[in-house]
């Protein structure tokens, strides 16, 4: 690739003459013209530093000569760039990233990523600028970007030698984003990973097991939270906080034991993770809490005492310290607790509700609503609805009062206006700074937070509590207005009680008291405190400190509590420690919110149907598009999406550990609405280099508004027409030879060094990075590992010795040991939209229908091909049992009963809903996760919930028959109850799932059955890839089947690996089909990201809503009893049952290119999500081309091109171990035996399997890929090579596989008739 401008060795004369200074290796600092220069010495000590030593380079304590080395690079590389009007390779730019990474200027370093992304077209191939890239998105708490940085380093470079640390921060990040089964496969990978990493192994078995805690996994977690405990030189914080974790866990946890047990337990373990961590506000504040569910009140004020003086007080120990007041029957100062509890945070619904309920009990319904407001209004208020209705009944109890009786009653307490203005305690002005910034680490968002204390619980004894236990900040100057202001409504206030004093109640002489108290300390220290920002309380505020992702709960509850009346019930959400955050810039503490620089971004055409968008939780969603211009210029425009959600997100963790974690403020991008969310520009100190950083001078910046932030995403960077990269976009556009830059590599991996770096310069290699004709550059020379390799000449049309012929000759020059010799491949990418957009009168296109009426139309040839034309996502075969006569009733409820009614059946709990709509539980707002429980039983139990269901039902229909008789007069409200009825309360909903029927001794009547079907809708035939696996795949190449009652749904998915699938109803009942093409999915992907659900793993249900806004269509169909419906690859869907039926399904591989593509196209997708593929493709492969003849070109290049990757890789990694002296042992294959899967990180191990010794000998045979093997011992000194095939054997398939012409194709299936005479 060339760059935008030239290189610096072909620069303007002026640089000529610093090159030469450079290259001499000039000992001064600055030439004589003042500019910095760089010596040899300073050059190649700056080669060996990049993204990889992020966290591992401390500059800050011994490394002042390297800081000043860097800084001095920094400075002389924006020279030269400056000098050369930005015209300059595109290494420049990425050396500058990893340069300014390391400095931790985060702007910087991403102007000059984003830069280096632009001029370089293959920047996917640079493991070290995506990983760089991806911590400077961690660092902005840009998760959905970094995950997807980080998982193309991982796929592009599986051995990365900070793949632990990777792991690392994918774990993290997925425990923010909900998404635990992710999380707990990273966490593991990063455990098993022997290299160093900024977290201990320890800190990770904490993450673990507070993963369980979060899942609600109590026992898993008490377990690993204990098992943690016994390890030998535990540091003293891991300790503390896994001591702290135990604590609360059981005094919130009602399995773990009786209340008295439970409380008991709970001090005892706070107790003890005080001791080890006495500083801990945290732990401070819950042993507050356990000591005020037992009635010990002054235990209690103590230990919040002590949280507040360790610099942690947070609204939630406010609101807490208010509840304690409030039942000690001191109303003044629970007024000041809520009081501070809110102004620390807006959206503290608990504390809201409990000032609520405290002007309530007062007897002043005016301010008691206005608290309510504010609570029903926060995104943390879980029970709206019965704040709503206390609402209204204080309303319509103020209507009803005569006019004037509120202004003439003496207040108890303060308005609200005027208790906003009393003086703040000095516990929170002190620490304002700090608790605006850390206070909300610890809300949490769980959909069940954890009780707190209130008036309903443990009766407390009426001890007094001292008066002046909140004091009064000190401040210095009373000449402010604002501050002269302050004091006028407490003064007003308390002028009041003191002319009515003859007339004041107990209770109000005693605030009279305190307040008066209060004014003579505040008089004698001549301070009062300035106000909080507060604006119209009555109206939601839209801070920037509320609009950040929140971090993760550890409030584990024991349910959920109203907020009554009169109970005040104090229920805040709040998280149990500090979420982990891992720090992305030298691994050190740092409680600032981050977010994107907007100050320089580049602007350039964007196309409509280029457009991307992806969201991931409370993150803004950014529209990204990268694309050529013209001139070949490339700009990239991500834009923040006009909504913004807080979205239940968490992830919580060890504070403090070692100086390398801190609390998790995940800011959104940018706040539209905040006046100081504004960043500083990118490079601030030189505005020149700033712009040449960004782009060209024409191109256009974005200013004022943060609408729009200045990242990367190589998503938006589309190289096979918009799509995920394949086998197919390389293989169908070639001949001989193959471009490795187009194509998707394929499952094994090569033996390889974990410090391989891959470094180019406009797209070429380095073929001697350290040789004279390069020292002449300014540019630093990397020092990679292993010099570049140059693609290999082999084609899919040289034959097996001349591949092995190339491998042996790369190994000859030193370079087998690398995954960089093989083709590399762009990490594939989900199709954008289809481009132009349907008109909306076409998101209902009528479904594909053939009507059969015999079994000649079923065994037409034109039905074959009408299915698996791709144009046709889906086909629904009408009346198909009936014109074949098939015996559905083998299939019945009862048949299965009678067959084996002890057979195992998966359940699915789900909640009863509209087929077009998915509600949350409470039925207040439709949403795309769609939960269901798991649980198992027998056929014979499942069949009698389906007939009480069934009678159930019957039971209902007719009471509505006779409600209808008797309210037929009121339609309109019957509509209301329908529509009432339409949004909850759900019922619950069994679903029989997953029945398998591959057993052919206990299933051969139905089974036999399924043979009377046409052959490309069959189990088993010759034409179905999946019929050459060589054994079986539950549920793929077997039939399921599931046994349904009406509401039944199976969620939206793509079929395993793309594959078709053969539906039929059994009925009784109908099912109905919701269908979007596949060319679609993408979009789905994307809907899926921005609700915090993962495509391929997690159970979601698409708002149709949602899809018709994107111009998605959408085929909706009722399939009736006997009807087949054909989904073809790739086809999205997902189904509900109307009536009660059963149904079966399997899949099947028609020997098409469209399947083997799309196939193949997912396999490598699930490769870069860390997700297992049930089809091994590789194995898959290798037995096609023994079993099958191909006639079709395009089919038999991509099998071709596969095999031939495989090939190579094969025999590259063969001769590095032998290379490396380690010896391979032959296993082979047995018949039927399945194809192996890596034990750690699940992707397919092909013909070299690595065995632990001991695994080996106990013929286990666990088996590992290469990476993982290396990860756990780098020289596999632990591990057995075990060989499946020969490679002679391998060869030779290679060399059979040949292209069949369709002339011998027709003659071998319908020989000619000879003519042997009269």
């Amino acid at each position: 690739m060339k760059s935008c401008g030239v290189s610096l060795a072909a620069a303007a004369p002026a640089f000529s003459d610093e090159e030469k200074k450079m290259a001499a290796g000039k000992p001064r600092g600055k030439t004589k013209e003042g500019t910095l220069s760089l010596t040899a010495e300073e050059r190649e000590e700056l080669s060996g530093l990049d993204s990889l030593l992020f966290g591992f380079l401390n500059l800050h304590e011994n490394g002042a000569k390297t800081e000043t080395l860097l800084l001095k690079a920094v400075c002389c590389y924006e020279s030269l760039i400056l000098k050369a009007d930005g015209k300059v390779e595109s290494e420049f730019f990425c050396q500058l990233g990893h340069f300014n990474l390391l400095l931790e200027d985060y702007p910087k370093a991403l102007s000059a990523y984003q830069r280096y992304y632009s001029l370089q077209s293959d920047y996917w191939k640079n493991a070290a600028f995506l990983y760089g890239l991806g911590l400077v998105y961690f660092y902005y708490n840009a998760f959905h970007w970094a995950i997807k940085a980080f998982q193309e380093v991982l796929y592009v470079e599986p051995s990365f030698c900070r793949a632990k640390e990777i792991h690392l921060r994918l774990g993290l990040m997925f425990k923010v984003n909900t998404d635990y089964e992710s999380s707990l496969k990273h966490f593991q990978l990063a455990l098993i990973d022997s290299n160093p990493c900024t977290l201990s192994s320890v800190e990770i078995q904490f993450h673990i097991a507070h993963l369980y805690e979060t899942q609600r996994m109590y026992h898993s977690a008490k377990e690993a939270y204990e098992q943690l405990l016994q390890t030998e030189n535990l540091p003293a914080q891991v300790k503390a906080t896994v001591l702290q974790q135990l604590g609360w866990m059981h005094h919130n946890v009602d399995l773990l034991g009786d209340q008295a047990t439970k409380e008991s337990c709970a001090i005892q373990y706070l107790q003890k993770s005080l001791e080890a961590d006495p500083n801990s506000g945290q732990s401070w504040y819950f042993l507050g809490r356990c000591y005020s569910s037992i009635g010990k009140v002054q235990d209690a004020f103590i230990s919040y005492r002590q949280s507040i003086d360790k610099s942690e007080a947070s609204a939630d120990t406010w609101c807490s310290i208010g509840v304690l007041y409030q039942q000690q029957n001191q109303p003044m100062d629970a007024l000041q607790a809520y009081i501070c509890a809110v102004q620390l945070d807006h959206g503290h619904a608990a504390a809201w509700m409990d000032l609520g309920t405290l002007y309530e009990s007062c007897n002043q319904p005016q301010d008691a609503i206005k608290c309510y407001l504010n609570a029903a209004r926060s995104k943390s208020c879980s029970n709206t609805s019965m704040l709503t209705g206390r609402i209204k009944v204080l309303q319509a109890q103020l209507c009803n009062l005569p006019q004037g009786s509120l202004q003439n009653k003496t207040k108890l307490l303060p308005s609200i206006e005027e208790a906003w203005s009393l003086p703040i305690p000095a516990e929170l002005t002190s620490r304002q700074g700090a608790m605006n910034t850390a206070q909300q680490a610890y809300k949490a968002h769980h959909p069940n937070t954890e009780p707190v204390l209130g008036l309903s619980e443990t009766p407390i004894s009426q001890q007094p509590l001292p008066v002046h236990m909140i004091t009064y900040s000190e401040v210095d100057d009373l000449s402010s207005p604002a501050k002269r202001k302050r004091i006028s409504s407490p003064a007003k206030y308390l002028e009041q009680l003191r002319t009515d004093r003859d007339h004041l109640n107990p209770t109000q002489k005693l605030m009279l008291q305190q307040l008066e108290s209060q004014f003579v300390l505040m008089q004698q220290q001549n301070t009062f405190t300035l106000p909080h920002n507060c604006t119209n309380l009555t109206s939601r505020t839209e801070e920037p400190w509320r609009r950040k992702l929140s971090n993760s709960t550890q409030g584990f509850n024991k349910g959920q509590n109203s907020h009554l009346p009169g109970s005040n019930d104090e229920q805040p959400s709040f998280s149990t420690d500090p979420a982990l955050y891992l720090q992305a810039a030298s691994t050190n503490i740092q409680t600032s919110h981050r977010m994107l620089p907007t100050s320089s971004i580049t602007q350039g055409i964007a196309f409509n149907h280029l457009s991307h968008t992806a969201t991931s939780g409370d993150q803004q969603g950014i529209c990204c598009t990268k694309e050529s211009t013209p001139s070949g210029n490339r700009s990239f425009v991500p834009e923040i999406s006009s909504h913004t959600e807080d979205t239940p997100n968490g992830c919580a963790g060890v504070k403090g550990f070692s100086n390398r974690v801190q609390q998790l403020m995940a800011e959104p991008i940018c706040s539209p609405n905040s006046r100081d969310s504004t960043s500083p520009n990118l490079i601030s100190d030189n505005p020149q280099m700033s712009s040449l950083l960004i782009g060209k001078a024409n191109e256009s910046m974005m200013t004022g508004a943060c609408d729009k932030v200045n990242s990367i995403h190589p998503e938006s960077h589309t190289k096979t027409n918009n799509s995920v990269a394949s086998l197919h976009s390389s293989v169908i556009s070639t001949t001989a030879a193959k471009s490795a830059d187009q194509t998707t590599t394929l499952g094994v991996t090569s033996i390889s060094s974990p410090h391989i770096r891959l470094q180019t310069v406009n797209g070429k290699g380095l073929e001697n990075s350290n040789s004279s004709k390069n020292t002449s550059l300014p540019m630093i020379s990397r020092k990679p590992d292993s010099p570049i390799i140059p693609s290999m000449s082999v084609s899919i049309y040289s034959n097996s010795t001349e591949v092995l012929k190339a491998c042996r000759n790369l190994d000859k020059n030193g370079l087998s040991n690398s995954h960089n010799l093989l083709d590399k491949c762009p990490p594939p990418r989900p199709p954008t939209s289809p481009y132009p957009p349907l008109p909306k009168d076409k998101l209902n296109p009528p479904t594909p229908s053939i009507y059969l009426e015999s079994k000649r139309d079923a065994f037409f040839p034109p039905l074959h091909q009408f299915c698996i034309n791709p144009k046709n996502p889906v086909t629904v075969i009408r009346g198909l049992a009936g014109a074949l006569k098939l015996d559905l009733g083998l299939f019945s409820t009862k048949t299965l009963v009678e067959a084996n009614n002890e057979h195992t059946v998966e359940v699915r709990t789900q909640l009863l809903q509209p087929a077009d709509e998915n509600w949350d539980p409470t039925g207040t707002k439709k949403i795309w996760r769609c939960e269901s429980n798991r649980s198992h039983t027998t056929i014979a139990k499942y069949a009698q919930y389906q007939a009480s269901s069934f009678q159930e039902s019957l039971r209902e229909e007719n009471e509505k028959k006779m409600q209808h008789r008797e309210y037929s007069d009121n339609e309109s409200t019957s509509s209301d109850n329908s529509g009432r009825r339409r949004k909850g309360p759900f019922k619950t909903i069994k679903f029989g799932t997953n029945i398998d029927l591959s057993d052919d001794k206990k299933w051969k009547l139905q089974l036999l059955e399924l043979t009377k079907l046409p052959a490309f809708v069959r189990v088993v035939s010759a034409g179905n890839l999946l019929s050459h696996l060589g054994h079986t795949i539950l549920g793929m190449n077997t039939v399921q089947l599931y046994m349904k009652v009406p509401g039944s749904r199976t969620p939206g998915h793509q079929e395993n690996n793309n594959f078709c699938s053969v539906n039929i109803n059994i009925g009784p009942g109908d099912c109905e089909w919701f269908v979007v093409p596949e060319g679609y999915w993408g979009v789905l992907n994307d809907f899926c990201e921005k609700n915090n659900l993962n495509f391929l793993m997690s159970s979601w249900w698409p708002n149709l809503e949602d899809l018709y806004e994107a111009n998605v269509p959408v085929y909706r169909f009722i399939q009736r009893p006997g009807d087949l419906v054909w989904i073809n690859a790739g086809t999205v869907h997902w189904v509900q049952a109307v009536g009660w039926c059963n149904n079966i399904a399997w899949n099947v591989g028609p020997l098409t290119a469209s399947q083997y593509k799309l196939a193949v196209e997912r396999y490598e997708w699930n490769k870069l999500q860390s997700v297992k593929s049930l089809v091994p493709m590789v194995h898959l492969s290798w037995n096609m081309a023994r079993n099958i003849k191909v006639s079709d070109p395009k089919l038999f290049e991509m099998i071709k091109y596969c095999l031939m990757k495989i090939l190579k890789q094969c025999l590259t990694l063969r001769e590095a171990l032998i290379t490396a002296g380690k010896e391979i042992t032959w296993h082979g294959r047995t018949n039927d035996e399945p194809a192996h899967y890596c034990s750690i990180c699940e992707v397919e191990v092909f013909d070299l399997l690595f065995v632990t010794n001991e695994s080996n000998s106990q013929k286990t045979y666990i088996v590992h890929c290469q990476d993982c093997a290396r990860k756990a011992s780098g020289n596999l000194d632990n591990f057995v090579v075990l060989e499946e095939y020969k490679i002679e054997d391998l060869m030779q398939v290679y060399d059979q596989f040949t292209l069949v012409s369709e002339f011998i194709m027709l003659l071998q299936y319908h020989p000619p008739l000879l003519d042997t005479g009269p």
